[in-house]
C-alpha cells in the first residue's frame, strides 16, 4: 500500500485512530484565530486529490466555523405568525461557508477546493486550497493556469461544496428542477 492509503485509513476513524493526537489539536485549534494560513496540509492525501501541490501561489488556509442551527433573534413583541419560526434555514453546508469567509480574508486568492479536518461540539474545521490569481508560477502551470482567469468562485456557489449544497451533483431524471436553480424554477409561468 501507498503512503497515502494509510493516511486515508487514518482519517476513516480520526478519534479512534488518532487518539491523543486528535484531542489535542483540537484544543490548540480552538485557541487560534477563526482564519489561519498553516504551512502544509494536515490531510495530505485529501488535499493532493483535490488539486493541492507545493509549489508558490498555492497555500492552505484553516478555517473554523461555528455549528448549530442559525436563529433568527428572538420575538419580542406583537404576536406574528412569521416571526413564530426561530430557525433561520440557510440553504448552504458549513463547507460553503467556509470557503467563503477564507476568500474574504485572502481577496487576491481563488478557492480551489476544500476538505473536512475536524470538529467538536461547538466547531467544525476546514481546510481551504487557495491560489493567487497573479501569482507567474499558477499561471505557467496548465492544471492551474485555469484558475487565473475565473474570479469570485466561492461567492459566486461554483466551488464543489458549493455545487454540492445546491443540488448541482446530479443529472437527468430527478434533477429537472435544478438548473439553473430553484429560485429561477419557481420563477417560471406555468
Amino acid at each position: 500500500m501507498s503512503m497515502y492509503k494509510y493516511i486515508r485509513q487514518a482519517w476513516k476513524k480520526p478519534k479512534k485512530n488518532l487518539g491523543e493526537i486528535w484531542k489535542e489539536r483540537l484544543v490548540q485549534w480552538r485557541k487560534e484565530p477563526v482564519t489561519i494560513r498553516i504551512e502544509k496540509p494536515t490531510r495530505l492525501d485529501r488535499a493532493r486529490a483535490l488539486g493541492y501541490k507545493a509549489i508558490q501561489g498555492v497555500f492552505i488556509v484553516r478555517q473554523r466555523v461555528q455549528r448549530g442551527g442559525r436563529q433568527r433573534l428572538q420575538i419580542r413583541k406583537a404576536r406574528r405568525s412569521k416571526t413564530q419560526r426561530h430557525k433561520k434555514i440557510v440553504a448552504r453546508n458549513y463547507q460553503s461557508i467556509a470557503e467563503e469567509r477564507a476568500n474574504k480574508k485572502f481577496l487576491n486568492c481563488e478557492v480551489l477546493n476544500s476538505y473536512w479536518v475536524g470538529e467538536d461540539g461547538v466547531y467544525k474545521w476546514y481546510e481551504v486550497i487557495m491560489v493567487d490569481r497573479s501569482h507567474p508560477v499558477v499561471k505557467s502551470k496548465h492544471y492551474l493556469s485555469w484558475i487565473a482567469k475565473k474570479k469570485a468562485r466561492a461567492f459566486r456557489g461554483i466551488t464543489s461544496a458549493s455545487r454540492k449544497s445546491r443540488g448541482l451533483r446530479n443529472k437527468g431524471k430527478g434533477a429537472e428542477k435544478l438548473r439553473p436553480s430553484l429560485r429561477a424554477h419557481n420563477r417560471q409561468a406555468h
